[in-house]
């Protein structure tokens, strides 16, 4: 069943898109993460122009993270502090990574950028998780299922002024890393179509300290409001946002959220952890295969054409 999608200017099969929806909530659902980073690329690879794959995939983004951010509000697992603080800095960071993504495009230059971005952060981030990974997964069969060791509290980050307490978190610390973190995540959403849950999360836990049940909740609050924002500037000054594909992508998402969710919870952490960064070094190869092979390609076109 073709489906022309009216601003990406390319015919689709409806299904593909409810099951890549469909996939990427389940991956949301299991990891906590908005899947963006996972789906953007695909759409890459079915077709759809980066541009119009970045713009779009932030729309897909709200709807799962919002459908996410409810379960852990019932659990009370979300820090709104902390989520306010992150949300300023990702407000600034959109706006201006949208203004760095506009100034790309009159260049003619945004989707080089926006795939080698991928390239670089798809391949850094999966292979320190599956490291990761791996060690805890050793750990764990050496202590015979001890538990992890306690983190350092005291830090540079304890010595920096402005400081605030996030009772949720059980934190007192200054308020410049979470904006820092905000403002990165930010510009990331903006040019990459990400929720940056996959930066955040670990930057919640390792660089703040905050205990790990309540980083996936308050990631995922500040995600629904700076890829909202960034969904809404990028449909304004780059008219990129195609309504089609992301309804389809949303249903199969939202659909895909509860099933992952489900997954989740009788998985151990460091095998959800280890399929997680498996998936992303996959992608991560892929993007780079295409950028390396593409100019072989158009050489052999143009060749054949001069018969």
């Amino acid at each position: 069943m073709q489906i022309y999608l009216p601003i990406a200017e390319v015919s689709v099969n409806a299904f593909l898109l409810l099951g890549l929806g469909g996939m990427v909530g389940i991956l949301s659902g299991m990891f906590g993460v908005g899947g963006g980073f996972l789906m953007t690329p695909l759409l890459f690879f079915i077709g759809i122009p980066p541009a119009v794959a970045v713009a779009t995939e932030a729309n897909q983004i709200v709807a799962s993270s919002f459908s996410g951010v409810l379960a852990h509000f019932r659990r009370k697992t979300v820090d709104l502090r902390m989520g306010t603080v992150l949300l300023i800095g990702g407000l600034v960071g959109a706006a201006l990574g949208v203004l760095v993504f506009n100034y790309l495009k009159s260049l003619g230059q945004v989707d080089l950028l926006v795939r080698l971005c991928y390239v670089v952060f798809l391949g850094v981030i999966g292979s320190l998780m599956f490291i990761e990974s791996l060690n805890a997964i050793r750990k764990a069969r050496n202590a015979g299922g001890a538990p992890p060791p306690k983190r350092r509290q005291r830090t540079w980050i304890h010595a920096l002024p402005f400081k605030m307490r996030f009772r949720t978190s059980g934190l007192y610390i200054s308020v410049i890393p979470p904006l820092v973190v905000g403002v990165a995540v930010g510009v990331l959403a903006a040019i990459m179509g990400v929720g940056g849950g996959f930066i955040m999360v670990p930057a919640m836990i390792y660089l703040l300290g905050m205990p790990t049940k309540v980083v996936v909740g308050t990631s995922l609050f500040q995600i629904i409001f700076v890829t909202a924002f960034t969904t809404l500037l990028h449909a304004t000054t780059n008219f990129t946002v195609d309504i089609v594909l992301a309804v389809l992508l949303l249903v199969g998402g939202v659909i895909g959220a509860q099933i992952g969710t489900q997954i989740g919870v009788r998985m151990k952490a460091e095998q959800l952890r280890i399929l997680l960064a498996l998936m992303v070094l996959a992608v991560c190869g892929k993007l780079a295969l295409d950028l390396l092979l593409q100019p072989a390609e158009l050489y052999s076109l143009g060749r054949g054409g001069g018969h």
